[in-house]
C-alpha cells in the first residue's frame, strides 16, 4: 500500500503539480490562466471520449493569445475522470431540454447495444448527451472562471519569477520541497541535505 501511495505520488507530482508549478512561475496573466483552465476543463467533460483532446487543439487554434495552450491541455487532462461521470448527467440533461424518450441504463439495454439491436437509441442518447453538455457549457465555463480567478491571482502573485522578483525561482515543486526540508534542517541544527 505504502509503495503504490509514494508512486501516486510522484507519477502525481510530475504531470500535475511540476508542470503547473512552471506554468504558473513564468508570469502568465492570472486572467488568461484562469480562462484557460476553466476552458480545459469545460472542453474536457464533452461527453464523447477520445475527442477532447481535439476539442482542446482547436479552441486553441481559434483563440490563439487569448488562452494559454499549457494550461487549457493540463486542465483538460485533470478533467479525464470528471468526464466519465458527467456523460450520464449530461444524457439525462439533454433528454429533458428536449423532452425526448429516457435512455434506459440497463443490463438488457447494454445488451441490445452490443448485439447492434438499439442503434437508433444510442444515436439518439448520444445526440442528447451533447444537448446537455452544449447548454451547460457556457454556465461550466462561466463558473470555473469566476472559481479560478482569484486562485490565480494568489498562485501568479507568489509563483511567478517575473522582474519584480528579486529571487529567480526553482526549476520544479520537487526543489521548492527540497530547499524548504534543507531550511527545516538547518534550523534544527542538523543541517543535513538529502539529495534525491
Amino acid at each position: 500500500m505504502a509503495v503504490s501511495m509514494i508512486g501516486m505520488n510522484a507519477w502525481f507530482s510530475k504531470k500535475i503539480v511540476d508542470p503547473l508549478y512552471q506554468i504558473l512561475s513564468r508570469g502568465t496573466e492570472p486572467k488568461q490562466l484562469a480562462f484557460s483552465a476553466a476552458l480545459g476543463i469545460t472542453l474536457g467533460v464533452f461527453p464523447i471520449c477520445g475527442v477532447t483532446v481535439l476539442l482542446c487543439g482547436m479552441a486553441i487554434a481559434m483563440l490563439g493569445s487569448l488562452c494559454h495552450a499549457p494550461s487549457v491541455m493540463l486542465a483538460n487532462f485533470v478533467a479525464t475522470p470528471i468526464e466519465l461521470s458527467l456523460v450520464v448527467p449530461f444524457l439525462r440533461f439533454g433528454e429533458l431540454i428536449s423532452g425526448g424518450p429516457h435512455f434506459p441504463l440497463t443490463s438488457d439495454a447494454f445488451k441490445k447495444v452490443l448485439t447492434g439491436q438499439a442503434s437508433h437509441e444510442v444515436l439518439l442518447s448520444i445526440l442528447h448527451a451533447l444537448m446537455g453538455w452544449l447548454v451547460a457549457a457556457p454556465f461550466i465555463l462561466a463558473a470555473l472562471y469566476i472559481i479560478f480567478l482569484p486562485c490565480f491571482k494568489v498562485l501568479v502573485r507568489k509563483f511567478s519569477s517575473g522582474p519584480g522578483s528579486p529571487i529567480k525561482s526553482p526549476t520544479s515543486f520537487t526543489e521548492v520541497r527540497l530547499k524548504m526540508s534543507f531550511r527545516e534542517e538547518e534550523e534544527d541544527g542538523e543541517g543535513i541535505l538529502v539529495k534525491h
